[in-house]
């Protein structure tokens, strides 16, 4: 009787792997659902079966690009100047089939479309979204965003070394900018640095390949993200004209506005990182014979892939509520913060759950549940790490500020 069971267990036909269980996308109307599917085509056949291979040898696949923007995707989110237009709603689920399959390809696509075009179309001026924008959303001009700097991370608000001092109608930009995806490589970067005249925090648009003083170095050996070209950049009196200062960024209140709208977008690409982990490794467990029967026949494998799938189900509907409030004007800091910090976290441990139902496996890039784990733990501190948005919730909810 056990045997038959066993023979019966292996020849009927599994369920495919599903991460959206409660049917979301079902709530996406024609045209957004058909464009969610093409993305998720297009990163099945292109990226999938070449991401782990770019991902050991900390390499992008720049080959992947003239067929990536014709997805039509840049400025997805933003309404003008070329945009790919659309609800915010449609651009997380564009930036969860990204990580989905690979969480540094979706870092790529929201340092350029998210940081570094949104820093433009929310704090440039009519001119200079005329002149960027349209050739950033057809990917002729990549951008990145420095922000960050080699010591300063969460005291960005009020402790940039990087400094801008105007002279005439140019400004001299000094300092150093690191963890900057992109930056190896890009055609632009924004720089956020302090007016030693106001002490202010402004937004400067530097063309690096024609900027002298501007250099980039590649940061070597990480263990997260590794297909993201991080850049440490050094400036050393670069020069930018005025008409290349944004003209609304002049506080960090105008940097955050950037941040507020990437930071929740950390979310999605975390709940797609937890869709991916999740569907690899149902499949293992019901491909992964032990004891003469696949392992997802075994109780305590089914618990953990309940909670896998229930992690999954949280964030998605939680960013999804976000992605509602986003498109009716609601959103606020203290949101965004919420939901970047329980969706990298859940991921954590989601991803991790992922790794123990492979057991050795879970290690190797090939099975991909490794590349999601390694990958979850950038996703955890970038944009601001987990206990500085738990600081912005609880001076939401209770009035008193923590900071230091």
């Amino acid at each position: 009787m056990e045997f038959a069971s066993v023979e019966n267990t292996l020849s009927k036909a599994l369920p495919a792997p599903n991460s959206d269980f409660y049917q979301l996308v079902d709530l996406l109307n024609a045209d957004e659902a058909a464009l969610v599917k093409k993305v998720r085509a297009y990163m099945e056949t292109e990226v999938q079966p070449i991401i782990n291979k770019y991902w050991s040898r900390d390499a992008f696949p720049f080959e992947l690009l003239a067929s990536f923007k014709e997805l039509g995707i840049g400025g997805l989110g933003y309404e003008g100047y070329g945009c790919a237009g659309g609800s915010q709603k449609l651009f997380g689920f564009v930036a969860m089939e990204l990580a989905r399959v690979d969480a540094s390809f979706c870092t790529f696509f929201g340092v350029h479309s998210g940081l570094a075009m949104g820093s433009i179309f929310l704090d440039g001026s009519e001119e200079q979204r005329q002149k960027w924008l349209p050739q950033m959303a057809r990917f002729e001009k990549i951008g990145c965003f420095g922000l960050t700097e080699p010591t300063v991370g969460s005291g960005a608000s009020g402790g940039l070394t990087t400094t801008a001092k105007r002279e005439g109608d140019t400004w001299l930009l000094n300092g150093q900018k690191r963890w900057i995806g992109n930056a190896t490589w890009c055609d632009i970067s924004i720089i956020w640095a302090r007016d030693v005249a106001d002490n202010q925090v402004k937004g400067f648009i530097v063309e690096n390949k024609s900027t002298p003083g501007f250099s980039v170095e590649k940061i070597e050996n990480k263990i997260a993200l590794k297909v993201v070209q991080n850049g440490q950049i050094t400036l050393k009196n670069v020069s930018v004209p005025e008409e290349n200062r944004l003209q609304g960024g002049n506080s960090f209140r105008d940097t955050a506005r950037v941040l507020r709208m990437t930071r929740y977008m950390v979310g999605w690409a975390s709940t797609g990182v937890q869709m991916g982990a999740f569907e690899a490794t149902l499949k293992y467990t019901q491909e992964r014979l032990q004891f003469g029967k696949p392992i997802a026949s075994f109780q305590m494998v089914q618990d953990i892939l309940a909670k896998m799938l229930a992690n999954v189900t949280a964030c998605q509907c939680l960013m999804l509520r976000l992605a509602q409030m986003d498109d009716e004007g609601k959103l606020a800091d203290h949101h965004a913060s919420l939901a970047k910090a329980f969706c990298t976290s859940k991921s954590r441990e989601t991803v991790a759950w992922g790794r123990e139902l492979l057991g050795g496996n879970g290690i190797v890039a090939d099975y991909n549940v490794g590349r999601f784990f390694a990958d979850a733990e950038a996703l955890y501190s970038y944009e601001g790490t987990y206990q500085m948005q738990n600081l912005i919730v609880g001076k939401a909810i209770t009035g008193i500020g923590a900071f230091v």
